[in-house]
């Protein structure tokens, strides 16, 4: 028997430590039985109680304090498609930062089984080029693949590079296409570029028409989106605002092969193809748009992240966290609107492994 809580304003992050556990009690259908589906329907579904799911109250406690302590202004835990837990305003809509990467791929992978992208095509054969100074006849040789693999040689100027970003990008034809890896925004923003040329519809439209209603994204409209230019590069950023119950669902999306209630939204093979490493990372290793918890190489992770794991990650601590050996995600979003704090890499690293030693043995 299904017994739905009625919807309030959202949640109070509270700072109290018996508050932290906050398991989602509102705007929840809660399954008393301890049973629920692999996807949740117009509501996420919640385990009855940690102790049925063989999950620790205790444990579940700890992690709560962790995210309390990083300055996390909302994340979730799910596993087989129920929140476990949940802390924080998780309707809350925010800058996803760099995971709207993550959210291009899909739309990428539709196209490309649609036969609107060739990821063998070239710059050139595309016709795209930038603002003085223009790409080199070499550069125009880095093709899709190499775009989506963020490793297309081109260091031009782009749109919403962090000061990082802009001091650690190599000089202009120092590495030649394919053969050297850099986390470039100009890869990532062309790509919007090539996506809205292929297809003649804007980002934000395709993702609600193709990927936000087929999985009912609660709180994800097209207006969260919009467009940061550079005078510098013809090719603008597209930024998200989304929920980290929205987030979730999409990376429960990736979790299941790109199938949703049965329908296969996202083809399997591009999520595979998506979440497979073909570079080093301190963190592990790079796919399409998304980071994985395995290196190319087979090299140590210097941050570490549960093997096979993949995810989404963005400037000030937002990630979306996918362990498919547990059947679990882990959700963490930093609103800069709300806090000064930031998560890094390490923080998420080692929250991460709190909730897979608190996760039921599969």
């Amino acid at each position: 028997m299904m017994k739905r809580i009625r919807p309030s304003s959202g949640f109070e992050f509270s700072r109290k430590r018996s508050g932290l556990l906050a398991l989602l009690l509102l705007g929840l259908v809660i399954d008393a039985s301890g049973q629920a589906s692999r996807v949740p329907g117009e509501e996420w579904r919640q385990i009855a109680s940690p102790q049925q799911a063989s999950w620790s109250a205790q444990k579940l406690a700890e992690i709560g304090e962790a995210v309390d302590q990083m300055g996390s202004t909302s994340a979730m835990i799910v596993q087989h498609g129920v929140v476990v837990a949940a802390w924080g305003d998780i309707a809350h809509r925010s800058n996803l930062h760099s995971c709207r990467k993550s959210l291009l791929d899909s739309l990428i992978g539709i196209a490309v089984a649609d036969g609107k992208i060739n990821l063998d095509d070239t710059m050139e054969k595309l016709g795209i080029d930038d603002k003085n100074p223009p790409l080199t006849t070499a550069e125009k040789q880095a093709t899709v693949r190499e775009l989506l693999e963020s490793r297309s040689g081109v260091y031009h100027h782009a749109a919403y590079e962090t000061s990082g970003m802009k001091e650690q990008r190599p000089p202009r034809g120092s590495h030649d296409h394919g053969t050297f890896w850099y986390y470039n925004n100009w890869d990532f923003n062309t790509l919007g570029q090539i996506y809205e040329q292929a297809t003649g519809t804007k980002i934000f439209d395709a993702f609600y028409e193709k990927i936000a209603q087929p999985i009912g994204m609660q709180d994800f409209r097209p207006r969260d989106g919009h467009y940061v230019t550079e005078h510098d590069s013809r090719y603008p950023a597209y930024l998200f605002n989304l929920s980290a119950r929205d987030f979730a669902r999409f990376a429960l999306l990736y979790l299941h092969g790109g199938k949703w209630n049965g329908v296969q939204v996202v083809p399997e093979d591009w999520v595979t193809a998506s979440t497979r490493p073909y570079s080093d990372t301190s963190t592990g290793g790079y796919g399409y748009l998304w980071w994985t918890g395995n290196s190319a190489s087979g090299a140590p992770q210097e941050i570490p992240f549960p093997a096979g794991s993949f995810w989404a990650a963005g400037y000030l601590g937002q990630y979306a966290v996918v362990v498919p050996s547990l059947d679990l995600i882990v959700v963490n979003r930093v609103d800069e609107r709300k806090t000064k704090r930031t998560v890094s890499k390490q923080q998420m690293s080692r929250l991460v492994q709190m909730v897979v030693a608190a996760a039921p043995a599969e």
